[in-house]
């Protein structure tokens, strides 16, 4: 089945897709160039009957690891089968984009939020880039709202990885939070433990939002100011 699959991958492969996206994955490995619907779609086709499919181990295509992401999130089983295929797939993740696309491919956190929030928990102390980004992604994709929100800011209170994709993680998630709920989120970034690089990106990407308006942009654009001073 593994090389029948390939065969389709290559099939739907566009060499200039790749060239483009190539360059923008830095540790994608060997990329074919396969635009993301497609992909999903095959996923899809993948798992209405995937025990063939996870008997074989995973290629080391690029979409080969991007597509086993996809099935794990769409197929068609119990909690406990789909986190056990995710525990297995985490360690292959090398790359932000394979990532990314497996927590927003993992759609039933929002339905189980409970049993998910204790599956990530472990990955937010590992020593791995990708597995701590795994987790921080997770969070600011299916918690970062209402009562979980809080838990969030905790959790990301103690990461402390140099990795740059963990650094970029917590910024994405801090702003995340910031847009949800910008008071609670506002008062820990002023107290929270972040090195300054990350809260750099994380004050960048809250700037970055058109949501951000009037006196609230301003008291970021204070707060940044008076950072940089700070450092001189």
């Amino acid at each position: 089945m593994k090389e029948a699959i390939r065969e389709r991958l290559y099939d739907l492969a566009e060499e200039n897709y790749r060239d483009f996206s190539a360059a923008l994955v830095p540790g994608c490995g060997t990329m074919l160039g396969i635009r993301l619907p497609k992909l999903r779609a095959l996923a899809k086709e993948i798992a209405a009957d995937c025990d063939a499919y996870f008997a074989e181990p995973c290629g080391d295509l690029f979409e080969e690891i991007m597509l086993r992401g996809m099935v794990i999130g769409c197929m068609k089983c119990s909690t406990e089968q789909r986190l056990q295929q995710a525990r297995a797939f985490i360690p292959l993740i090398e790359n932000w984009s394979v990532c990314d696309s497996f927590c927003c491919s993992l759609k039933e956190a929002k339905k189980k939020p409970e049993i998910y929030w204790d599956f990530i928990l472990p990955y937010l102390h590992s020593e791995r880039e990708f597995e701590i980004r795994f987790g921080v992604v997770m969070m600011l994709n299916h918690f970062a709202h209402d009562a979980w929100l809080p838990k969030v800011l905790e959790q990301l209170e103690s990461i402390a990885h140099p990795g740059y994709y963990v650094k970029m993680a917590v910024a994405w998630a801090a702003s995340v939070c910031y847009i949800r709920d910008a008071e609670v989120t506002w008062a820990w970034i002023q107290k929270s433990p972040m090195d300054a690089e990350t809260e750099r990106m994380a004050v960048q990407k809250i700037m970055d939002s058109r949501r951000v308006q009037g006196m609230e942009r301003e008291r970021i654009r204070q707060f940044r100011q008076a950072k940089k001073q700070s450092e001189i």
